[in-house]
């Protein structure tokens, strides 16, 4: 089975393309779903989220606006609740992968916002990067509902540059011109690595 690692930068379109995936019928896993299913009442992240920021659960469910405003008060607050929540989100992709190879997939999708900031990328065999110039991110971005300049220019400094993810890609994918143009380079990326021959890249 050939893992792929899907990532990209807020705005790049990389939900939409991980759907386009799916519609060729790759199975995809979701980092993001992960999270708030760890984060929903009953999820594996609640207790241990709240005992490290007391206060941030709410009607048994990690409350993201609370728990946001604990990781603003303290610098190294990211660090540890990354402590507690990256070792559960990487269990549910190994349960993820196992599936897969398990269901003979011929290629599986690692939806992974963080890919390289989180080390998932040794775990995939190729890095398909989603992009989109950078007036078409910023339009996008600054669409969504309680979005402003500053949240995004501090989203954007925790994730490498767009410039650099696309230097470190083996396969580009540029959303800005449309789904079905997404969508044939979506199949142009499943092409390559179910050729005979393909190999991984050297990491």
């Amino acid at each position: 089975m050939i893992v792929l690692g899907l990532t990209g930068s807020i705005g790049m379109g990389k939900s939409t393309t991980a759907e386009l995936f799916r519609q060729a019928g790759t199975a995809v896993y979701d980092a993001d779903a992960a999270v708030a299913a760890l984060y929903a009442r009953g999820g594996a992240a609640v207790a241990p989220v709240e005992e490290a920021f007391p206060g941030v659960v709410r009607d048994g469910a990690v409350d993201r606006q609370r728990l946001s405003a604990a990781l603003a008060k303290d610098p190294s607050a990211l660090a540890r609740l990354e402590a507690v929540v990256h070792p559960l989100v990487e269990a549910r992709r190994r349960t993820f992968l196992e599936q897969a190879r398990a269901d003979a997939a011929s290629v599986a999708v690692l939806d992974v916002p963080l890919l390289w900031e989180v080390g998932a990328h040794d775990q995939v065999d190729a890095v398909v990067v989603v992009t989109a110039p950078e007036d078409v991110q910023r339009a996008r971005v600054l669409a969504r509902p309680g979005m402003t300049d500053e949240k995004l220019r501090l989203i954007l400094a925790r994730q490498i540059p767009d410039a650099e993810k696309r230097d470190r890609a083996d396969f580009v994918i540029d959303t800005s011109r449309g789904l079905e143009e997404a969508r044939a380079q979506v199949e142009t990326v499943l092409n390559a690595v179910r050729a005979p021959g393909w190999t991984a890249p050297r990491r």
